[in-house]
């Protein structure tokens, strides 16, 4: 991880596969308080999806919260990410490097997602 280094016991859980209930049981074991966030989505991403026959809204829906699954399990990472972000939301500095540590972050997780 280029952002910060790994906590020294690894993540908390395996990177699961990237399907609605797999992602469903990573986000109850290390965010539970997120299920109803992540069943809503699901919820409208598959209403989406029927209603224009396409599967561009489920993808989206697999690739935010496998992210958020992969930021997630890394409990230093996470919480340098809501860090950065609340530096970015106060204001009380240039966000150019906050910003780009934040990209940082997604685009590793995106990696270690697999996506």
């Amino acid at each position: 991880m280029s952002a910060q280094p790994d906590e020294p016991y690894g993540p908390l859980i395996p990177m699961p596969e990237l399907t609605p209930d797999a992602l469903r049981a990573a986000v109850s074991r290390i965010a539970p308080s997120r299920v109803p966030a992540l069943t809503r989505h699901l919820f409208e991403a598959t209403t989406n999806a029927q209603q224009t026959q396409s599967l561009a809204p489920l993808r989206a829906f697999v690739h935010s919260w496998a992210v958020f699954v992969a930021i997630e399990r890394h409990p230093q990472r996470a919480a340098r990410l809501r860090e950065l972000e609340r530096l970015v939301n106060a204001a009380e500095q240039d966000p150019t490097e906050a910003i780009a540590e934040i990209r940082r972050i997604r685009d590793d997780a995106e990696a270690e997602a697999g996506l």
